[in-house]
């Protein structure tokens, strides 16, 4: 089990060094309204340091953003020096369905492109103010079945909770005291019309996705498994395997040595 206190301090003193070292003055998070951005933002805040936290809809109803505004409002009511404020991109993405060809519009696609938008804006914030970018994905999302987008949520400066699985996130979450509504709220990434759930769009749930995590690293044995079981390990199998070009540091085309001539 998680010692949370412990992992706490050690989290925040790790973003408070890591940002000293680089010379920067603090953090901006993208907060969703999800655990995950709550907890990332809390631990941001506890440094100290300066924070900022963004609420960034993208043709959303004010019900899809409640949680996020709410948790800003106790970010900067509880730690200081937080400031948050709302971005609204809506007109952006318009914007860029009306220049886009229609023919590549999925809505795959065009969820990644909100994502990616909201990168821009949180990077946008840090050139500005001298901040990091927290990314705010857990371990099972980032290194088990890649469930970010490309240079959207996973383009970050660092990743404070990657190391958590998704139970861990949530028992951080009791002791940091992020509000109840956000803990029992169904995981969403926000970007789509439906407001679909995390799980609808894997087809398990993290609690699932972090059993597969588990039994692929102990290498365990498939015999006796329930009919449920070996559906959720061929769903995370397939994800791992589908988005490994996410997972995996980009790749380097290495030019052999025996090519290059060496000048006396």
């Amino acid at each position: 089990m998680l010692n949370t206190t412990k992992t706490i301090a050690y989290i925040t003193d790790w973003l408070k060094n890591y940002c000293e070292s680089a010379g920067m003055d603090g953090f901006v998070v993208g907060v969703s309204g999800g655990i995950d951005s709550a907890v990332t933002s809390t631990l941001c805040a506890k440094t100290k340091l300066k924070v900022i936290a963004i609420n960034i809809p993208i043709c959303q109803n004010i019900d899809q953003t409640f949680l996020s505004i709410q948790h800003i409002d106790w970010l900067q009511a509880t730690y200081d020096p937080v400031s948050g404020l709302t971005v609204e991109l809506s007109d952006a993405f318009k914007a860029l369905e009306g220049t886009l060809p229609e023919n590549i519009q999925d809505d795959l696609t065009m969820a990644n492109t909100r994502s990616r938008l909201r990168m821009l804006a949180l990077y946008a914030f840090a050139n500005h103010h001298r901040l990091l970018v927290a990314g705010t994905g857990n371990k099972v999302e980032d290194f088990g079945v890649g469930f970010f987008t490309k240079y959207g949520d996973g383009g970050v400066d660092l990743s404070p909770i990657a190391d958590l699985m998704k139970s861990e996130v949530y028992a951080l979450a009791e002791a940091l005291d992020i509000s109840r509504a956000i803990i029992q709220a169904p995981p969403t990434d926000g970007l789509w019309a439906d407001n679909r759930t995390d799980e609808a769009q894997i087809g398990a749930t993290y609690a699932e996705l972090e059993w597969a995590m588990r039994f692929e690293e102990n290498r365990m044995d498939k015999a006796g498994l329930s009919s449920r079981k070996r559906k959720v390990l061929t769903i995370y199998r397939q994800l791992n395997r589908t988005n490994r070009h996410k997972i995996t540091p980009i790749p380097v085309c290495k030019i052999p040595d025996k090519f290059r001539q060496v000048m006396d």
